[in-house]
């Protein structure tokens, strides 16, 4: 049998086998995700919908687990509460978007001080909140000490918490002049807030099973001015003993 040169193969031959190869390549890789504006995603998403933006791409994200909620309804009362009785602000949980100059995340729990409520938008946060916090899970470690971290940063979040209940440890940022630093890092001990004044957390009180009851925790943060409030609300529902004249 005589061997074919190349140099005898027909250049249509040629082009044809490389357009075929061009094809099966194009076939063999993914799909580009289509761009849309953050008020397509707003319109798109709703409040089932586990995503985020950024960049006019929607990265989907994954349910949280049962510790992860707990943790994160935990540090909601606690600091709803405290937030509430002091009248600083509001606290909001996820699913409640933040929109930033390139993205729109969503932290597992923002405060937003009285003075930027005005940021408030029916479906999100149109800028940073003051104090944001991400409870750490094995598959959104790599955005949560990363993208977001310098996204936070970039965009100007005061305070960035990281709880992470895998390694039972929680880290505590603070935004000193446009960079973040580590304020506090632990296992156990008190971090007290300077965006939430006078507040403070223990932290190993996140690794309880059961979590504390937030009813006595905020009694202990709170001290003599949230028990005095709260007996002049029982005494304003007329639930205090009347023969007591304490």
């Amino acid at each position: 049998m005589t061997a074919v040169s190349v140099s005898h193969v027909p250049d249509t031959w040629v082009a044809w086998r490389q357009q075929l190869i061009d094809a099966l390549m194009a076939m063999s890789e993914p799909p580009a995700r289509p761009k849309m504006t953050y008020e397509e995603f707003l319109a798109w998403a709703d409040e089932d919908t586990l995503a985020e933006w950024v960049d006019g791409e929607v990265v989907m994200t994954s349910p949280a687990s049962r510790q992860h909620q707990a943790i994160g309804s935990f540090l909601e009362k606690l600091m709803g509460v405290y937030v509430e009785h002091q009248d600083l602000g509001v606290v909001l949980r996820a699913p409640f978007q933040m929109k930033l100059a390139h993205s729109g995340r969503e932290p597992d729990l923002i405060f937003v001080a009285t003075a930027n409520l005005h940021r408030l938008q029916a479906t999100y946060l149109d800028g940073p909140a003051d104090l944001a916090v991400e409870i750490i899970s094995p598959e959104s470690v790599g955005r949560d000490r990363g993208e977001k971290f310098y996204e936070y940063e970039q965009d100007g979040v005061p305070e960035y918490w990281l709880i992470d209940p895998q390694t039972q440890r929680a880290e505590f940022y603070r935004l000193v002049e446009g960079r973040y630093r580590l304020a506090f890092e632990s296992k156990e001990g008190e971090y007290r807030s300077l965006v939430l004044p006078d507040f403070w957390l223990r932290v190993e009180w996140l690794w309880q099973d059961p979590l504390p009851a937030t009813d006595a925790i905020s009694l202990e943060i709170g001290g003599a001015m949230y028990a005095h409030r709260q007996i002049a609300l029982i005494r304003e529902r007329g639930l205090w003993p009347q023969d007591d004249e304490g």
